[in-house]
């Protein structure tokens, strides 16, 4: 795809949901807890979001913090019911959206921004549709339209098919199982998992 007119990369709807995490503790924490937050994740991320989205010169606001954390809850809403019939991660499996009303966030937040098709065909290569504003647009609404097409894209594609919840012990993340014994988000997660089965096996009755 040219690299002038790229469209956003559907990964960024799994590392949205992954700014909810555990925080080391029993807990969960939230990496965009604030303005500054959002900017920082979104700053690390110059090349992922299309539409020619700024990223290094993004700067967060309260309002636009508000829209990405429902954005988010959508997200995660809609990752639940992809890994249905296993349940969803534990860090918000009893507070989720409706998924009409997941539907509904999502797809307002695609449509903040109207994309037309824009050809491009680089010298030596083929040429290429991708989307691009269709007029002069805010950041925030940029980067709110970048995040649910991502989310979008992600949703409709096979890795969908491959997308977990880890339920290690104090773990809430979601992952794509890279193969089929897969369990668990990565090998710390199974190594809990174990150890947690073991105790549990062996615990005295009573």
């Amino acid at each position: 795809m040219d690299p002038l007119i790229p469209a956003p990369d559907p990964a960024l709807a799994l590392e949205l949901a992954l700014t909810i995490r555990h925080d080391g503790h029993g807990g969960v924490a939230d990496d965009l807890t604030d303005p500054m937050g959002l900017t920082d994740w979104v700053r690390r991320r110059p090349t992922s979001f299309g539409y020619g989205f700024d990223a290094a010169g993004y700067t967060a606001d309260p309002a636009n913090l508000g829209r990405v954390h429902q954005l988010r809850n959508a997200v995660r809403a809609l990752f639940a019911r992809a890994v249905r019939p296993a349940p969803p991660s534990s860090a918000d499996a009893s507070r989720l959206l409706p998924v009409a009303d997941a539907l509904e966030v999502l797809n307002t937040a695609a449509g903040r921004v109207p994309a037309v098709p824009v050809l491009s065909w680089p010298e030596g290569g083929r040429p290429v549709l991708s989307p691009a504003p269709a007029g002069p647009a805010a950041p925030g609404d940029l980067l709110l339209t970048a995040l649910a097409s991502a989310a979008g894209l992600f949703l409709a594609s096979p890795d969908a098919a491959r997308l977990r919840a880890c339920h290690a012990p104090r773990c809430v993340r979601y992952f794509l199982k890279e193969h089929p014994r897969q369990e668990w988000c990565k090998p710390a997660c199974g190594n809990r998992a174990r150890v947690a089965r073991h105790h549990e096996r062996h615990r005295p009755a009573g």
